[in-house]
């Protein structure tokens, strides 16, 4: 089971979208693309920490914990390993967290001329992707980690972001 803490503020409060219910469906999109998707079912409880920010608090934690100063969109922070996401039995466990960016989010949703929840639904199973143990530091994990988004997103009736358009 995946249980999801949420706090949101400032710009995404006043969107009026439904964040919780929303990272909810997007997480366990997520959850059901990867090599573990018994997390939804599981008696085992794994909270994720989603924090929905303004961009100088992003900004922030990347410089503070990537060492890069400047805004992103996106941010994951793992707290298990593969051995302990895959553990079915055991007490609740933090998978990580994720933090979104409000202002940055905008921009690429108007950039890609997509709406802005759709965008950072990407973001959202982006980084719970993140916290299950993939990435995209090489050609192979990119592809394999854009085709788990792709999929995610489709069981949410989210086009594919990758796909070039006409």
């Amino acid at each position: 089971m995946i249980e999801i803490a949420l706090d949101s503020d400032g710009e995404w409060d006043s969107s009026g979208a439904p964040w919780a219910e929303l990272a909810d469906t997007s997480l366990n999109a997520a959850v059901a693309e990867s090599d573990a998707p018994f997390l939804a079912s599981s008696d085992r409880t794994f909270e994720v920490s989603l924090a929905l920010l303004e961009d100088d608090d992003v900004h922030t934690l990347n410089r503070e914990w990537r060492g890069k100063d400047k805004p992103t969109n996106v941010l994951s922070f793992p707290m298990l390993g593969p051995e302990d996401i895959n553990e079915r039995d055991g007490p609740p466990a933090l998978l990580g967290d994720i933090a979104l960016a409000y202002g940055v989010c905008a921009r690429e949703a108007d950039e890609k001329n997509i709406p802005l929840v759709d965008h950072a639904r990407h973001l959202m199973v982006h980084g719970m992707l993140h916290l299950l143990g993939y990435d995209h530091q090489d050609d192979d994990q990119a592809a394999d980690m854009e085709a788990r988004e792709t999929r995610a997103l489709a069981r949410l009736g989210i086009a594919n972001p990758y796909e070039e358009k006409e």
